[in-house]
């Protein structure tokens, strides 16, 4: 039997040595024709698509934090510390990502918000070599979605799909700059629509493909066999810190929604509906005695909320939203973040077994503020409110009137603390926690890319 199964082997590849010797020069590789047709190829979509999809690198100035009491000259003096230029120190990061030009007429380039975030320089890098300055638009920190502008020259835009047509088992190509390798092009399938719930971004409908994505594909495309962008790649699983063929990426319906925004305004105007929702669990789904088992419990209403003008109530089951079935709380967390101040709202839901429904108006969600001698007396002529979201966390000095004590100790509008009396504060509660009003105030200032101490007393 050995004999017979070496003879068999030795026939074989006999048999293919001589295939090999009569076949023509290209026999390394498959045959251009078969049946008179050429092989399939993804070359003349990319060769149109890839143009569109640029590099991005970015340049930030990151000042280094110096203990307070080497700005205090008589600890300076007492210890023999030589007086030094107040001249803060800084060091330069830089980072890599992807792009996609959406409007070659304007510039337009669509990214992730973490790619150009906190950036002094941004440069672009297009397919033919050429290097921009570019300049930002509008970032939105909950959807990781920025907008930048380049010279609009000779620029190839690539064109938008509508990605609610996108389907699980769709072909799919990622272009981008994994590792700084720009241009680089992977191929697969959608795996799965819809992610959310996994803690990568604030607002999550995510495509899952399989397609390769590594770090530096931030930012670039996916698109469909027709070149048309129908996501950016935005996030990888990673365990081993290298990718294992789960991708996500924010679909370009949701990225263009977001661009409009951006654009417009140049932050995306979120408003508030006013309610607090959960899953439906098997325990509530019984409690509730429910037939349906898809949508989210209302577990609180805001008073004079949107919602509450509506009629909503807690204990309502929320089945849809402006036509869309809702599965549970995260989807209706992405679609009402996703709407602006004005926008109208159809709802539909059970209160109990009677199915209804509602119309509510988005409202401007309201914002803490604080007058600055309710806090501290020499705060007095100051007007305090938590910070934007695309500012760092603390305390904002909204407005402050010029003849007060605290104008005149140096204090000005836009002035962000940031820590007081040693404490880090991220908001008004933290900073009403730390401050004595019968004592000096140490706070810790950052006054654009410069930060200080300052001493109250």
């Amino acid at each position: 039997m050995h004999n017979k199964i070496v003879k068999h082997l030795s026939f074989m590849m006999t048999l293919s040595a001589c295939l090999i010797a009569h076949q023509p020069s290209y026999a390394a590789g498959l045959p251009p024709i078969i049946d008179n047709q050429p092989l399939p190829s993804l070359a003349p979509m990319l060769e149109r698509a890839t143009p569109a999809v640029v590099n991005i690198s970015t340049t930030t100035n990151v000042q280094m934090a110096e203990n307070p009491l080497m700005q205090d000259p008589f600890f300076r003096h007492f210890f023999g510390v030589p007086n030094q230029p107040n001249h803060p120190k800084q060091q330069q990061k830089s980072s890599l990502g992807s792009g996609v030009i959406i409007d070659s007429n304007q510039g337009l380039v669509l990214t992730n918000n973490h790619v150009i975030d906190k950036a002094d320089k941004i440069m672009v890098t297009l397919h033919d070599g050429r290097q921009l300055h570019a300049q930002l638009i509008g970032a939105d920190k909950e959807s990781d979605v920025a907008i930048i502008q380049i010279p609009a020259d000779n620029l190839t835009q690539l064109p938008i799909a509508n990605s609610d047509q996108v389907r699980v088992g769709d072909f799919v190509v990622a272009i981008g700059s994994p590792f700084g390798l720009s241009q680089t092009v992977t191929s697969g399938i959608v795996s799965a629509l819809g992610r959310s719930g996994l803690g990568i971004e604030g607002y999550e409908d995510f495509i899952q493909t399989d397609a390769s994505i590594n770090p530096g594909n931030s930012g670039g495309a996916l698109v469909n066999l027709r070149g048309e962008l129908v996501g950016m790649n935005t996030a990888i699983l990673a365990p081993s810190g290298g990718n294992v063929g789960i991708g996500f990426a924010i679909p370009s319906k949701m990225a263009m929604s977001i661009k409009d925004s951006l654009v417009k305004h140049g932050e995306v105007r979120r408003g508030l509906l006013g309610v607090t929702t959960q899953d439906l669990t098997p325990d509530l789904i019984s409690a509730f005695n429910l037939s349906n088992k898809n949508g989210a419990a209302i577990s609180r209403i805001e008073n004079d909320s949107p919602a509450a003008k509506a009629g909503l109530e807690a204990g309502d089951i929320i089945i849809a939203i402006n036509g869309k079935d809702i599965k549970g709380s995260q989807e209706i967390r992405n679609i009402i973040g996703l709407l602006q101040i004005g926008d109208k709202v159809d709802i539909d839901y059970f209160r109990g077994n009677d199915k209804k429904h509602a119309t509510a108006i988005i409202g401007k969600p309201a914002r803490p503020q604080l007058t600055g001698e309710k806090l501290h007396p020499l705060l007095k002529g100051t007007l305090l409110s938590a910070t934007q979201k695309d500012q760092v966390e603390g305390v904002l000095l909204e407005k402050i009137d010029t003849s007060s004590a605290a104008s005149r100790s140096g204090l000005k509008p836009g002035d962000i603390i940031i820590s007081a009396n040693r404490y880090r504060v991220h908001n008004l509660d933290e900073l009403q926690q730390v401050v004595d009003p019968n004592s000096a105030l140490l706070i810790n200032i950052q006054r654009g890319q410069e930060g200080f101490f300052l001493v109250l007393q």
